[in-house]
């Protein structure tokens, strides 16, 4: 039976635009608790990604288009906010009273193409977080320090909080990777009792995010990286959009 651990990595600072995110992180594993061993994967929540890429606007300086406006009618959302979701998006999927969902350009469907407001530090009134240009090379280029300051090579992670069709509440998912599988495909395999599974396919990014992501919060914890040690894994060359199911096989619309 694989048993796993979570390990908070403590003691980070709040992240401004220009900081070298992967030597903060890598010198903080070289030097305390928890370190690095092999086959671990450290789980760093995209707040700080965005934050330290310089993600971050001011909605009072973003210009508005007639189609921002518009549709900010239609969901009753700040008319800049709706600006910088359509600039992030390839497709509304939603529009209600207080109600965006989009396509992001990055290939998720969620709330207002997760955009963000909460737990941006001081400062960050009227202000707004969006997602890493590309989570994939983010995540790369948090792995390579963490190597060269420890010796080991860790999986990395990044998460994000997202709802869910259909479900109450939020949970972190993976929008970044670099080594882990993104899905483990149980397809053509026998289960236990000798039954080919047919349709079995284990997002294990997610499932990693997810459970460093009870550790890390959602609120004043404070805690944005943690390192994930007891799983079994290969790596391999998958990446984040792995975990995505094409338009074309959509089920509900």
């Amino acid at each position: 039976m694989t048993m796993y651990s979570v390990h908070p990595v403590a003691g980070l600072p709040e992240f401004r635009a220009g900081d070298d995110l992967p030597v903060i992180l890598s010198d903080h594993l070289a030097t305390g608790d928890p370190g690095l061993a092999p086959g671990d994967i450290l789980v760093v929540t995209q707040k700080i990604v965005s934050k330290a890429e310089g993600r971050m606007f001011d909605l009072a300086c973003v210009d508005v288009s007639d189609e921002a406006r518009k549709l900010a009618g239609i969901t009753l959302k700040e008319p800049a906010l709706v600006e910088l979701v359509l600039r992030e998006s390839s497709a509304v999927v939603r529009a209600v009273p207080n109600v965006l969902i989009t396509r992001h350009r990055l290939g998720h469907v969620m709330a207002n193409a997760g955009i963000d407001a909460s737990n941006l530090g001081k400062g960050g009134e009227n202000r707004v977080l969006l997602l890493p240009e590309d989570p994939d090379s983010s995540a790369r280029r948090i792995a390579e320090p963490c190597q060269d300051r420890t010796g080991v090579l860790p999986g990395v992670v990044i998460s994000d909080s997202f709802g869910r069709p259909w479900r109450i509440g939020t949970t972190n998912v993976a929008i970044g990777t670099a080594g882990p599988p993104a899905v483990i495909d149980e397809r053509g395999k026998p289960d236990r009792d000798g039954r080919i599974m047919q349709v079995t396919q284990i997002a294990f990014a997610d499932s990693v995010a997810a459970a460093a992501g009870l550790a890390m919060g959602e609120g004043p914890e404070g805690l944005p990286a943690c390192v994930v040690r007891g799983l079994e894994w290969q790596p391999g060359y998958q990446t984040s959009s792995d975990l995505l199911r094409p338009p074309g096989e959509d089920l509900f619309r």
